[in-house]
């Protein structure tokens, strides 16, 4: 079973998509200086206590501020007040980095939050399906029930999420989704979701209603890209769990450095022990590890993807396992017409001549295919009934599996048609005519290569005499999306194993599976095989994500790690998955892979950076500390820093700066490249960890040339 037969094609995925996507998204590159304004007010409220101790390394830092103010007010000194100032800006600057990470979101939710109004909705009370005359009352939207059911026209706004039970119609989903083009919701199928605050442009529907009150859709979104439901992710609690270890480390290793000064002859200040600790921890990573879990979920929503979770965005840069339906997501959607294979005897302008006449009463995107093939290869241009006065044409039924024509010609009666093999040869045998052996040999060569033979067949009629015969058969295929080949070979070498699913025969699947690069491919899918796929990749030990939109594909959604559900599709497909598609796009499902793996991506380097970081931090503090008592320690001032006191305070204001320089490297992602962990780990200690240990040198030493021209910090 296919999943998106129903669906229009979807286009093309991959980085050309990704840039043609509409432009109501929020950059992720530089730093916006209004949004920096914009984000300080809520950056300060972050520096309540029961706010900062979330984060155990910045909650040390702001410990230590509050320690070094209250130093600097009892043994006033330029030295002391300077570092005081900055250790409070270190904060402010940590806070700053995760207030506009969720300010993005704040502003995107501004806009969803635009989409919800006052709608009042027309509640039918006492809905029978087919009935054109249910009595209907007018209550206020946030009045509805689960299970209400409520009558949209023309022209009205949707009053709240729900399945249309009744009716079709064409909705406007650009207060949701930002493409302007109409979608059609109707009963039945995997259309039939439809979303508050959107609007029926045309026709009638009856709308069942599958959402509380203040648990809408829209309501979900507001709260996810403000940030309100986002939980860390494991590996963020984990790394979380390590800064704090470090921090509680370091800061016995300063406390317990104390005696020994003493001892040494060179007792340090408070203001001095506290900047040590503060160059000493991870401050860096403490500050921004919050931004970037946050920045994650909101290049999704950049994207149109909504995730339920950062668990669901984290869980896809994991990823070994990735299902791909076919139709829709591999190829274009509908199968098309690639050739006119003669029998012999028969040209073969003499045949897509017969197949266009005999297709143009046939609505299917096949049947149109047929007519543009013959017209860009052969020159033939469709004809309209006007052009054949005694034509009478055959539409394309389910039923008899063919289209056709019958003609008039001299006074011969011309009949044409093209369909399945099976219906149009038995047409010819009722007809008199026999297929040759050369027909069958045609129609098997085309299904064994994955391919869908439709034959065209003749009747001729003179005087009263029937000939029928067999001129040929067009070859239909499946087309595989430009691009989608290069595609999986980046997968596979990320070490994703990509899985084809489909509802057609083996022989088929296997055709297109090599075509597309695929490494795998389950055909003739049912829910329970899907499901059962899943199960085994997760039992030895992979995550498996997967697109699904219809009710049938809930399980499976449900199940897999990271389930997208497409916004066209079911509610239950919505429920189900922890990722929802605003545009439907299936093959969107590789960019959400990379955006995943973006995100770990971007948390290692940093991590990898400020690791680093704290090793020239270590040169200019340590040697400060203890060159009066032990001289020999001035051979560790590598950087030639002009004294102790512009050592010390050229180090806190680095520390300070660097978290600020790095807020739009957060905010955007490390730049991601397909390649192997080996690959990954080689570059992110080539260029964040060499980086992170050359930067912070350049950086102190520039700033202690600056700093040692203010009285009190010579």
């Amino acid at each position: 079973m296919s999943l998106t037969t129903d669906r229009p094609p979807a286009p093309t995925g991959g980085r050309d998509a990704a840039a043609a996507q509409p432009s109501h998204r929020v950059s992720g590159g530089l730093l916006d200086p209004k949004q920096l304004l914009v984000s300080l007010p809520d950056a300060a409220k972050k520096l309540d206590p029961r706010v900062m101790v979330k984060n155990p390394v910045m909650f040390v830092v702001e410990v230590g501020a509050v320690l070094t103010t209250l130093s600097a007010i009892k043994d006033p000194s330029i030295f002391a007040w300077v570092i005081t100032a900055w250790l409070w800006l270190t904060v402010v600057f940590a806070n700053l980095a995760e207030a506009v990470a969720e300010g993005r979101g704040k502003a995107q939710a501004e806009t969803l939050r635009r989409t919800k109004t006052e709608t009042v909705a027309r509640r039918l009370t006492d809905w029978r399906h087919g009935s054109t005359s249910s009595p209907e009352e007018s209550v206020p939207a946030a009045e509805l029930r689960l299970g209400d059911h409520v009558v949209v026209e023309a022209g009205q706004i949707i009053p709240g999420d729900g399945d249309v039970v009744e009716g079709i119609a064409s909705v406007d989903e650009s207060a949701i989704t930002g493409e302007s083009a109409p979608v059609i919701r109707e009963s039945g199928g995997d259309r039939s979701a439809v979303t508050g605050g959107t609007r029926v442009l045309s026709d009638r529907v009856v709308v069942k209603i599958t959402s509380k009150p203040g648990e809408t859709f829209i309501d979900r979104m507001i709260a996810l890209v403000e940030g309100a439901s986002r939980q860390k992710t494991p590996n963020e609690i984990a790394l979380n769990i390590l800064l704090a270890s470090l921090t509680v480390v370091f800061l016995l290793a300063v406390v317990t450095l104390q005696p020994l000064a003493i001892y040494a002859g060179a007792e340090q200040s408070l203001v001095i022990l506290v900047a040590l600790v503060v160059a000493l921890i991870p401050t860096t990573i403490g500050a921004l590890l919050s931004a970037i879990g946050i920045a994650g979920m909101d290049r999704l929503v950049q994207r149109n993807v909504l995730a339920m979770s950062g668990r669901a965005v984290e869980a896809a840069g994991d990823v070994n396992t990735l299902l791909l339906d076919k139709t829709g997501t591999i190829t274009l959607g509908n199968r098309q017409a690639a050739e006119f294979l003669p029998v012999s005897g028969v040209g073969i302008e003499e045949l897509a001549d017969a197949a266009q006449l005999s297709s143009l009463s046939d609505e299917t995107p096949e049947g149109r295919s047929v007519v543009v093939l013959a017209k860009e290869r052969y020159g033939l241009r469709g004809r309209a009934e006007g052009q054949l006065p005694h034509a009478e044409f055959v539409a394309f039924t389910a039923q008899t599996r063919m289209s056709g024509v019958d003609l008039v010609e001299d006074g011969d009666q011309r009949a044409l048609r093209k369909g399945a093999a099976t219906a149009v040869m038995k047409w010819i045998r009722d007809a008199g005519g026999h297929p040759t052996a050369e027909v069958g040999e045609i129609v098997d060569g085309i299904s064994a290569s994955g391919g869908t033979p439709l034959v065209v067949g003749e009747v001729v009629t003179r005087d009263g005499r029937a000939s029928a015969t067999v001129l040929g058969v067009i070859h239909l295929k499946d087309v595989v999306k430009a691009g989608m080949r290069e595609r999986f070979d980046e997968l596979r070498a990320m070490g994703i194993r990509t899985v084809m699913i489909t509802g057609d025969n083996p022989m088929t699947a296997k055709a297109i599976a090599r075509e597309a690069g695929v490494d795998d491919f389950l055909a003739e899918a049912t829910p329970e095989d899907k499901m059962a796929l899943i199960k085994r990749e997760q039992a030895g030990g992979k995550l498996v994500a997967m697109t699904g939109d219809g009710t049938n594909d809930a399980p499976a959604l449900a199940q897999a790690d990271v389930g997208v559900a497409m916004n066209t599709g079911t509610s239950a497909a919505k429920e189900a998955g922890n990722m929802v598609d605003l545009d439907s796009n299936p093959t969107k499902l590789i960019e959400i892979v990379e955006i995943g793996k973006q995100l770990l991506i971007t948390r290692g380097a940093l991590t990898t950076f400020s690791i680093a970081n704290d090793v020239a931090k270590y040169f200019a503090i340590i040697p400060a500390m203890f060159t009066v008592a032990y001289p020999g320690l001035d051979k560790l001032n590598i950087m030639g820093l002009h004294s102790p006191q512009s050592a010390i305070a050229s180090a806190i204001i680095f520390n300070a700066l660097i978290i600020v320089a790095l807020i739009p490297l957060a905010l955007r992602g490390v730049r991601y490249r397909p390649s192997s962990a080996s690959a990954l780990l080689n570059r992110n200690i080539w260029v964040y960890g060499l980086g992170g240990l050359v930067l912070p040198f350049v950086g102190i030493k520039l700033i202690d040339l600056i700093v040692q021209f203010i009285p009190g910090l010579r």
